[in-house]
């Protein structure tokens, strides 16, 4: 996709406000949602009899935000692209704040579904925020900005669910009205010191056509040379949100973990993907190379997953995750082959195919964990099989593993190039 050039002559107050907003949107939008990761599975509980039934309708409540979300983001981005960023931006933050309220007064499974559905489908402030910075932003200074962005997002995921936890012990509902509160904040600030990105004169009709996901999944189908590698993506990322839909229940069957216990497990989650993505990665690139690094990194996402199944205490749980440290920057590594294996006119084609399979995988993820879970949850803590949803991570992530070292090893000689310019960007403080 190309990026129309930065705003013209913007009033230079509004351009510095617009980029500041942009940033504390990120950070205040990933802290509400990381606010309510530790308490949601434990809410839905609260309407449920047994801990079978807590998984089965947990799985649907996740599921019904996630599919909402999938339809629900490419047609508000395709309406920024129309009326601009700002009301599809001040939309989402009110999606969000009536959302998390919403949420929080729920008194039946069927309101908490309704209501995630309807959050869901009007919240797409990550891609709008993305492409509101790429409005103002002169094409040499994105990825910097870009980089800031990345930040916020991890910054917020550190905090979110560690206040969560700290919250939700105090009461189950407080996490959602303390979510909603920065919505409204949000909102607020948006609407007072927020300039428009888009100008009149830039901005396009709808094609509803091309508004819905389904048409970057189809385009799939016409990439070459990349096949394998997006299977890997899929199936690594099918991994990664079945474990996210996972973390919280099984650790409660296994441990016995509330709240607290949970937010700050996410805490050491984030403050490890802090770390590895925006400081040791580039030094994991030049020792290793893009290619090793997604395999080795890939490889020990598959042991870590098995290992956190296994886990008999919680201290074991900090332990993994302190040495799964290279499965940090595998994701990283494996989209960089991607993009510099693709044809220079099919960079945005390529990029955009892969962001619908992972927003596809996210949906799939709580269909495949809810079942999982129920199955184990009547099981005495200790059982090894209470850890199934992990194991299954666990196969995920060693067939795309084997896949990623298969297409590496068969395209070695085409990938040495792709993993040069890799090594070499990401090494460019």
């Amino acid at each position: 996709m190309n990026h129309p050039a930065p705003v013209p002559e913007q009033n230079s107050k509004g351009r510095n406000a617009g980029i500041g907003f942009i940033m504390i949107t990120v950070l205040i939008d990933m802290i509400s949602i990381g606010l309510i990761i530790p308490v949601l599975p434990a809410l839905v509980g609260s309407f449920t009899s047994n801990p079978a039934e807590q998984a089965w309708w947990y799985g649907a409540v996740a599921f019904a935000f996630g599919f909402a979300n999938f339809i629900g983001s490419p047609i508000l981005g395709a309406l920024s692209d129309r009326y601009g960023r700002r009301p599809v931006l001040l939309l989402g933050f009110c999606g969000l704040a009536l959302n998390f309220f919403a949420t929080a007064m729920a008194t039946s499974l069927a309101m908490l579904i309704g209501v995630r559905l309807v959050g869901g489908a009007m919240q797409a402030n990550a891609a709008v925020a993305n492409a509101y910075v790429a409005d103002i932003t002169p094409p040499e200074q994105r990825a910097r900005r870009f980089g800031m962005l990345g930040a916020m997002f991890g910054m917020g995921f550190i905090l979110g669910p560690v206040m969560g936890g700290i919250l939700g012990a105090i009461n189950l509902h407080l996490p959602f009205f303390v979510a909603g509160s920065l919505a409204i904040i949000n909102w607020l600030y948006g609407y007072f010191v927020l300039p428009e990105s888009l100008p009149v004169e830039r901005r396009k009709p709808i094609h509803w056509r091309s508004a819905n996901p389904v048409s970057s999944l189809r385009k799939l189908s016409q990439l070459k040379g990349v096949g394998p590698l997006v299977a890997v993506v899929a199936l690594a990322s099918l991994a990664q949100f079945t474990l996210h839909t996972s973390w919280v229940l099984h650790n409660s069957f296994r441990f016995g973990w509330g709240p607290g216990e949970n937010g700050w497990s996410l805490f050491a989650v984030g403050v490890m993907s802090v770390l590895v993505q925006g400081f040791l990665l580039k030094h994991f690139l030049r020792w290793f190379g893009a290619r090793k690094l997604a395999a080795i990194g890939l490889a020990s996402g598959a042991v870590a997953y098995f290992l956190w199944g296994m886990a008999t205490a919680g201290w074991m749980m900090y332990a993994v995750i302190a040495c799964n440290v290279l499965a940090f920057g595998a994701t990283a590594a494996v989209q960089s082959l991607i993009s510099n294996s693709a044809e220079a006119h099919n960079q945005g084609q390529t990029m955009g195919a892969v962001s619908s399979l992972n927003s596809l995988m996210a949906v799939l993820a709580p269909i495949l964990s809810a079942p999982l879970l129920a199955t184990v949850s009547h099981l005495p803590p200790q059982d090894w099989r209470v850890g199934a949803p992990l194991f299954f991570c666990a196969l995920l992530q060693a067939a795309a593993a084997f896949l990623a070292m298969r297409y590496l090893m068969t395209h070695k000689a085409s990938l040495a190039v792709a993993t040069s310019a890799a090594s070499s960007d990401s090494a460019t403080p």
